[in-house]
């Protein structure tokens, strides 16, 4: 698959890059999406702090007053709730949050969320992310000439491009990763898809690696 190579530079000559299409050509399956983006949403969740509840609660379990005359009420358990150091009713519960997906579903669903955005053809390859003088004003210039979404990731090689990084910081539709925070639901959920070609080495050797 062939795809027009981008620059935010007016007069960088015309080419064309070779997408290999086991990576990028793939037919997008809604279900594999869908058990992925649902795997990571599940792993970002944080379970709560355990409280101790009646049970847990290192107190006597012996009755400790008579049933009548004493002129309380009838308690038979200083681990109940109502009274200080005693167990939390309906306490918070250490929960599970931490699922499981095979690494060939994890690959393929990524692989997946990249041939979305070919297909669709809101996948765009930039000969280089270079802003001059690391300005937002010139970005947001140069982005508004190449008409992409109202969202969109970008992702370079190892690290980002410093001068981009400090530009696209404070705009809050453009979402910046290096090659190795790939992942399917910022992919996904992305209008706009731009890649260098740094990262679509990075993207295609991680595969085939």
């Amino acid at each position: 698959m062939k795809v027009k190579i981008s620059s935010f530079d007016d007069k960088a000559k015309a080419s064309d890059v070779e997408l290999n299409d086991e990576v990028f050509g793939l037919d997008p399956r809604a279900d594999i999406l869908h058990r992925v983006v649902t795997w990571q949403l599940e792993k970002r969740r944080a379970t709560a702090r355990g409280t101790r509840e009646r049970s847990d609660v290192a107190r006597t379990g012996k009755k400790f007053g008579r049933q009548k005359g004493g002129g309380t009420a009838r308690h038979g358990d200083r681990r109940a709730p109502i009274f200080v150091g005693g167990g939390k009713a309906h306490g918070a519960r250490v929960r599970d949050f931490n699922p499981s997906l095979n690494k060939k579903i994890r690959a393929l669903g990524l692989k997946m969320a990249l041939s979305t955005h070919a297909k669709a053809g809101s996948l765009v390859v930039m000969d280089s992310l270079a802003v001059a003088e690391n300005k937002t004003k010139t970005l947001l210039s140069d982005w508004a000439k190449l008409g992409f979404g109202k969202t969109a990731l970008v992702i370079d090689g190892d690290t980002v491009d410093t001068s981009f990084a400090l530009a696209a910081g404070n705009v809050h539709t453009i979402n910046v990763l290096p090659a190795v925070g790939a992942n399917v639901y910022d992919i996904i959920k992305a209008d706009t898809l731009v890649l260098t070609r740094a990262a679509v080495e990075k993207l295609e050797a991680r595969f085939n690696g």
